[in-house]
């Protein structure tokens, strides 16, 4: 696929899976998605990626001091490693230096959506690898100007979801997401804390917790339109987990919840219709894991799709594995519950 941006055009009404209203809302699909879309043994291109048709692409950011900027890396936490190419315009895709910054991908996407203004929207889970770093610049409000900057009107943002509605949580509660169809060409950014951020005993303040306190300031500013991401509840567990994690004040701002399939699937007795009544979006990682285990990387077309199937029916709102070589799979949205 190298050497020019695609021609395809998306068809919404193609992708939708069997039953599925083309005005469904929202917050009553699910969808598929790729664990750490950025690597370039999964995608040449990030712009690959985005033409796969996945409905979650994931990113790794690094903030600490040692390095500049907003690297984008799994394993390298000063430097980028990954397949974005930070392309200016349409005809860029498939021809720049890849190992971008995170400014880099974003400049990537919004290429891409400028070439495919009408696709579906496609969340992009960005896992803070070592959290924020507001010492050096690289906090939320920082985080909120580069999305802006590089998105423009192809982020989709909390505000969108609060209209008039005080917070998220009562938003969702009540009027609930958007159709689908009025999410075309955007892009939502989900943020959970990262695998250093979260071992570190000296990190006292994860990303969950730092970016739902920024919603709640800006709420009360009135300056809830200038925030870009939805922070993410991280990690399955029973009854809400919102309740001994975070202050009252807190949990309002977080209705996006992210966990291993299978713990919200398991044995433990997790009611996962709860996520869905209430109008929350559930993303279950590691899908191929959910017993019995198929592969992580090529399962047959059929056994992916029948697990996507089985984890639609656990209200998962995004089910998510390396299953990169299966576009068909990636491409699929089912109803809901």
């Amino acid at each position: 696929m190298a050497g020019a941006a695609s021609a395809f055009a998306f068809s919404p009404a193609a992708q939708a899976g069997p039953g599925e209203s083309a005005a469904a809302s929202y917050g009553d699909t699910t969808g598929v998605g790729v664990h750490n879309a950025y690597e370039k043994d999964k995608y040449e291109y990030f712009a690959d990626a985005l033409d796969s048709g996945a409905s979650l692409l994931e990113l790794d950011v690094w903030t600490n001091v040692v390095g500049k900027g907003w690297r984008v890396s799994h394993g390298n936490p000063t430097g980028n490693d990954n397949n974005c190419e930070n392309a200016a315009s349409a005809e860029e895709l498939r021809s720049n230096e890849r190992d971008q910054s995170l400014d880099g991908c974003l400049a990537d996407m919004r290429a891409w959506h400028d070439a495919h203004p009408g696709h579906p929207p496609v969340l992009i889970k960005v896992e803070m690898k070592d959290g924020f770093y507001d010492k050096a610049d690289r906090g939320p409000d920082e985080l909120d100007a580069l999305l802006g900057e590089k998105l423009g009107d192809a982020l989709f943002r909390p505000s969108d979801v609060t209209g008039d509605k005080a917070t998220l949580d009562e938003a969702v509660g009540s009027t609930g997401w958007p159709e689908r169809t009025a999410m075309e060409g955007k892009f939502l950014i989900e943020l959970i804390p990262g695998t250093l951020e979260e071992s570190n005993p000296a990190d006292d303040l994860w990303t969950d917790e730092e970016y739902a306190t920024h919603l709640k300031d800006l709420a009360a500013k009135g300056a809830l339109g200038e925030a870009g991401a939805f922070p993410a509840v991280h990690g399955a567990e029973k009854g809400d987990p919102r309740t001994e994690r975070y202050d009252e004040e807190l949990r309002p701002w977080l209705v996006v919840f992210d966990g291993d399939a299978s713990t919200f699937t398991g044995e433990d007795g997790i009611d996962t219709a709860w996520y869905q009544e209430h109008g929350y979006l559930t993303v279950m990682t590691d899908a191929h894991k959910v017993a019995p285990e198929i592969d992580g990387t090529e399962p047959s077309e059929q056994e992916a799709t029948d697990r996507v199937k089985q984890l639609a029916a656990d209200h998962a709102s995004f089910a998510t594995a390396d299953w990169y070589p299966l576009p068909k799979v990636l491409s699929t949205v089912l109803p809901r519950g």
